[in-house]
């Protein structure tokens, strides 16, 4: 089991006994979370109220980490579970890259945990995976999550139109993207400010 380790947070994968921690948190969170997120499918099980609907998710994130396709890590402060950052859709040969998202409960939002795990799981991307790119892509009007990507001056490219469906809105999205030479580049400055 990858565990990647920052300053404050500790980053790990999710097994089926964080369900507790993990239900708890989302449920308090619904409003926080769910206008951010894709719907979920109709006549599929609720991960949030369902163990086993969350059980096979994490066997689907540890077949993910196994075929090199995704690596899903929850972001541990204290030891309790405040959030999840993920890599997904991994594609290698001549595009090397990769997409994060990420989420954080309300109550630890503003103390710049989700900067810090971005930056662990970039030090983890280009020097543990050695992918060239990666891209975060946000609704625009999600100020909080974009003020993630503003405090480490991350770039943006620019908005996609109707990017992807979010609660049976196709909705533009912010693009901001990182390459190993970006990270090259800034490495130190940023593990400075978030990590060592």
């Amino acid at each position: 089991m990858t565990t990647l380790f920052g300053r404050r947070v500790l980053l790990r994968p999710l097994t089926v006994a964080d369900f507790p921690s993990w239900q708890e948190v989302r449920r308090r969170n619904v409003d926080w979370l769910t206008k951010w997120e894709p719907a979920r499918v109709p006549g599929q099980p609720d991960v949030v109220e369902d163990r086993e609907a969350f059980a096979v998710r994490c066997s689907a994130r540890q077949r993910e980490r196994q075929l090199g396709t995704g690596y899903g890590f929850g972001i541990f402060v204290d030891g309790e579970l405040a959030g999840e950052i993920n890599l997904s859709s991994v594609q290698r040969g001549p595009f090397q890259s990769a997409y994060i998202g990420y989420w954080i409960d309300e109550k630890r939002a503003g103390n710049g945990y989700v900067p810090e795990a971005l930056v662990v799981l970039l030090r983890f991307v280009f020097e543990e995976l050695h992918l060239h790119r990666v891209q975060i892509a946000i609704i625009p009007r999600n100020a909080a999550s974009r003020r993630v990507v503003e405090k480490l001056a991350i770039r943006e490219e620019g908005t996609a139109l109707r990017y992807l469906e979010i609660n049976g809105v196709w909705e533009d999205h912010v693009r901001y993207a990182m390459t190993a030479e970006e990270w090259v580049e800034r490495r130190e400055e940023l593990l400075s400010a978030w990590v060592d």
